[in-house]
Order: C-alpha cells, then sequence, then structure tokens
C-alpha cells in the first residue's frame, strides 16, 4: 500500500527559466512553463455541478474544464472548514503537521512557505481576488502583511445578483491581474469567490435564479424534506451558479488572448456546503469536494474520469512539479503530484485510502476548547474517532451551535425540537457523538447508520482503526503521541472573540455575526 510520502520533486518535464524579468540574460527552457488559474468556491459540495449528474445546479464554466480535462470522482480535503482546508493547499501538508494552522482563524506558522511564494521566487507573477488564506493572521514579512497568495486584485466591484454576494468583480480584477503582468511571464492566480458562502438572500434561488422547489432531486436524510430547507438548498445553488459565472468569464479570457492552451485550470471547493452535518464536519459530504483540472497543452486524453483518491495536499506539489521547479524552498510536503495523471501515466498517484481529521474551529466551547477528530476514508467505509465525546460536536446549545452558520435549516431543527422535545433530525445535526463511528459510504454515503457498536463489524472496525493510527504516527501527528491538547494553547488570532464562551456566559455583549441569534439555547441542554 503506498503511504502519502513527502515529495520529492525529481521528475518534472518542463524546466523554469531564472528570472523572467531579466529572461534575455537568462538560460532559458525550450518550453514554457504553464500558467495557473485556482477556482475555488467556498462551501460547495461533492456533487453539486453539472458533470457529477447534478441538474439543479448549473456549472456550464466547471463542466467545460471537466470535459476538457480531467473530472474527479474522490478529492478530498482534509480538514473540512475554510482556514484549516486551505492550510492544507497552501503547503501540501496536512493539517495536523501544521501546528496553529491546523485551527480556524489561526496565527500562520511563520516556517511553513505556501506554493505561492515559492512561485514568485522562481519568477513567476502571483495574485489573487477575493478570498484567499482565511480567516486567520498571515503575520508580517519585513514589518508588512504578509501576502501567503501574492497581492490582493479587488479594486473593481460589480453589482451583485442579490443580497451578501460579493460585489467584488472577480473576472475583471483577474483581467487587470493578467495586464499587469510583463509579457511572456508565466502567473500563478488564486480566484477565491466568497460564493457559496452564507450569507443566502432567502428565496434568491427561485425568485431571481428561476428555480422551483421540485428542481431538487433529493434532499438529504438528516434534514427534513420541507419547503424551508428546499429553498436554502436552491439558494445555495444559486450561488454557486454565480461563481461559475466568473469561471466562465475568466476562460474566455484566457482564450482571447491565447492562453488557455497552456493554462493549467483547477476547480474546487475548500469544503462542503455550510449546512448543518456538513460544513465543519468530518463526515462524506463535508470532506468529499468537487474537481475538476484542464490544461490543453499538458493532459494527456481529456475527458477521462478519476476515481482513485486525490488529496488538497497535491496541489502544492503539482503546482511545482509543473513549472519545473528542481529544488524547492518548501518544507516538505505529503502530498504528492498529479503530473503522473495529467500524462496518463497512472492513476492519481495510487492510493487507497484518505485520512482526515480536525481540531479547532469556531469558538463556543469554554475555555476555546475544540473538537478534535481524525479519521480514515476509503472507497467501502468512513471511520471517525471522536477524541473528546463529551463535548459538543457543533459548539455548546447556550452559545448557539457555532461551528454551525445560521441558517433556514439550522433554523428548522432547533425549533423542531424545542417545539415537540426530542428530535432525531437535532439529534443527527447537533447532539454529542460516541467516541467512534464507521459508515459503509458504498450503500449509506450521508452517514446515517453508525455501524461502530455492531458485531459483525468489529473486525473491519478494527483495522481501519490501527491503519489510521499508524498512517498518523508516521506523519508526526502529536495527537498520536499524547500531545493533543498543544492544538488548543494556540490562541485565535482575533482577539474579539478569543475566550469566547466564558466571555459571553460572564453577560459580556460578544457577537458572532455568522450565526442567529435565535440559535442560542436559553435552557441547558444535557
Amino acid at each position: 500500500m503506498k503511504r502519502n510520502l513527502p515529495l520529492i520533486l525529481v521528475s518534472c518535464t518542463l524546466l523554469l527559466g531564472t528570472c523572467f524579468s531579466s529572461c534575455q540574460e537568462a538560460e532559458q527552457s525550450t518550453e514554457q512553463p504553464p500558467n495557473i488559474l485556482f477556482c475555488i468556491a467556498d462551501d460547495q459540495s461533492f456533487p453539486h455541478a453539472g458533470a457529477y449528474g447534478c441538474d439543479w445546479v448549473k456549472t456550464p464554466a466547471f463542466d467545460r474544464v471537466a470535459r476538457e480535462g480531467l473530472l474527479f470522482t474522490r478529492a478530498y480535503t482534509p480538514n473540512a472548514k475554510c482556514a484549516p482546508s486551505r492550510s492544507c493547499i497552501l503547503t501540501g501538508r496536512n493539517s495536523w503537521q501544521l501546528e496553529a494552522a491546523a485551527n480556524h482563524v489561526p496565527y500562520f506558522p511563520e516556517k511553513f512557505e505556501t506554493y505561492a511564494e515559492a512561485l514568485q521566487k522562481q519568477g513567476y507573477f502571483v495574485g489573487h481576488t477575493a478570498k484567499g488564506w482565511a480567516p486567520g493572521n498571515p503575520g508580517e514579512i519585513d514589518g508588512k502583511r504578509r501576502e501567503l497568495l501574492g497581492p490582493a486584485f479587488n479594486q473593481l466591484k460589480t453589482t451583485p445578483p442579490a443580497r451578501f454576494i460579493s460585489n467584488i468583480d472577480y473576472a475583471a480584477n483577474f483581467e487587470t491581474f493578467l495586464e499587469a503582468r510583463a509579457e511572456g511571464q508565466p502567473f500563478c492566480f488564486w480566484y477565491g469567490s466568497t460564493e457559496p458562502h452564507r450569507a443566502y438572500e432567502f428565496r434568491a434561488g427561485v425568485e431571481k435564479g428561476g428555480k422551483s422547489l421540485t428542481d431538487i432531486d433529493q434532499v438529504f436524510g438528516f434534514w427534513p424534506d420541507n419547503d424551508s430547507v428546499r429553498y436554502d438548498m436552491l439558494d445555495y445553488a444559486f450561488e454557486i451558479e454565480y461563481f461559475d459565472q466568473h469561471l466562465e468569464r475568466m476562460l474566455k479570457m484566457l482564450e482571447d488572448q491565447g492562453l488557455l492552451e497552456n493554462t493549467l485550470v483547477v476547480v474546487t471547493a475548500d469544503n462542503g456546503m455550510p449546512f448543518p452535518r456538513i460544513k465543519g464536519m468530518e463526515y462524506e459530504l463535508s470532506n468529499h469536494l468537487p474537481l475538476a483540472i484542464m490544461w490543453p497543452q499538458g493532459i494527456e486524453k481529456p475527458g477521462r474520469v478519476v476515481d482513485d483518491f486525490v488529496s488538497f495536499t497535491d496541489f502544492a506539489p503539482t503546482f511545482l512539479d509543473v513549472a519545473g521547479v528542481k529544488e524547492p524552498t518548501m518544507q516538505p510536503m505529503e502530498g504528492e503530484s498529479l503530473l503522473p495523471v495529467f500524462e496518463n501515466l497512472s492513476d492519481a498517484c495510487g492510493r487507497e485510502f484518505m485520512v482526515i481529521g480536525k481540531e479547532r474551529h469556531d469558538m463556543g466551547r469554554p475555555d476555546d476548547q475544540g473538537y478534535p477528530i481524525r479519521g480514515l476514508v476509503t472507497k467501502e467505509f468512513l471511520y471517525l474517532r471522536n477524541y473528546h465525546p463529551e463535548r459538543w460536536p457543533s459548539g455548546n446549545p447556550e452559545t448557539g451551535y457555532m461551528n454551525c452558520d445560521g441558517s433556514p435549516t439550522k433554523s428548522w431543527v432547533l425549533n423542531n425540537r424545542r417545539a415537540n422535545g426530542e428530535s432525531w433530525f437535532w439529534e443527527m445535526n447537533f447532539g454529542k457523538r460516541p467516541a467512534e463511528e464507521l459508515y459503509q459510504l458504498s450503500n449509506d454515503p450521508e452517514c446515517l447508520r453508525n455501524l461502530a457498536a455492531k458485531p459483525d463489524y468489529q473486525e473491519i472496525k478494527a483495522q481501519l482503526a490501527e491503519q489510521m493510527e499508524a498512517e498518523l504516527k508516521a506523519e508526526g501527528d502529536p495527537r498520536m503521541f499524547g500531545q493533543g491538547d498543544r492544538f488548543e494553547d494556540y490562541p485565535y488570532a482575533e482577539a474579539a472573540t478569543r475566550n469566547f464562551y466564558n466571555r459571553f456566559m460572564a453577560g459580556e455583549k460578544v457577537r458572532a455575526g455568522w450565526i442567529n441569534a435565535t440559535d442560542i439555547e436559553t435552557e441547558k441542554l444535557d
């Protein structure tokens, strides 16, 4: 079985010249290094794109990238929350290998270099628009705020089609970025939409997107199938489509300027949809994400579907590999280059499993405690180990379950329990969980039936637990060596919300803008 060994970049087919601004005097390669356009939606689950057969989310640009490149069916983030997921992308390392950056809203460790910083040293023109690495504090270099993805291009604005959609004109700012680079200089750009992150304008999907409640073919089993939830899902779809529209404009720009042929375009999302039991959790729909990649000049036999596992830690080594960086200045990476997949030499690195996990996400527990999880995903099973099952997985009820965004779906589930008492939906979405969970993904992808205590599954559970721990030990996970508490010692980077629970319970008027006031439970729950 092949482990995710640190990558040694030795098989590069492209050679990057030294400094492109003085390329007349430098030794040059015979081939131009590819441009890189990385496009990341904010909170979009697999399989919500047309290329996966989803009819109620229209994504023609994503579908084009998949059709003219590769469509991946098993792409996973190691940690299903914005900042830690993006940290894995930038560094090529799993979150438990990133010290403070394992957490949400951290101080980004100075010791870890990002792929954008590495490519910039090699002569690439780098930049981003809208949401880059966030939320958190990237630190400073020489007294200036560190630019983990290069400078921001956010000056140009537009009129968004609904409330809460960003007014940043992503595509227009990408065009400004292209105009700012030196002629012939390869670029690396991060398109970081803030959609479909909440909040949403309620019923925008129907009233502005022309959608119908009957468009949705399936409501996940852990939510009620009612109009409130369906409206919420269509509003989410409306925002994915907005992300896709800007992607479509960017592809056309590249095509019109003759740049698309040698541009590696990657389209994905950072974590699952911002709904209960998905975003911020570690279930199948939390970590399993859409991914399509095109590179007309560099992908052999486009149109292929890749069913093997791909990790978000693979992006950074892939970008350095295709750029021809033989001696990266970055830290050792856990991910592996996808270049062999592009060249049709192998499937995606031969992975047979993915290790996932989390530490501290949003606040809402006493003393800023986290909810540590580790898990292992195979094509057949998902095994999860909850290290503090006595804690509330989505945050404490008395502070509003703060690791779950406020929404119509969340409100329905909470209000249903308040009105009717014991609630299966509440238990599934917000209740406490056992120390171990086991789901058979082949017939239960929504993770509704926990098999961990079933006699017939004890052997497979033990095998998966042993495999997970062996992998995490090999990767140096502090939690495997009795040092997991260190993740809770790292402070939140935002002083305004640090020690939130204790301050809130003491009567201080502290507020978190991503939950609703009605999310807060006024009665004590066990």
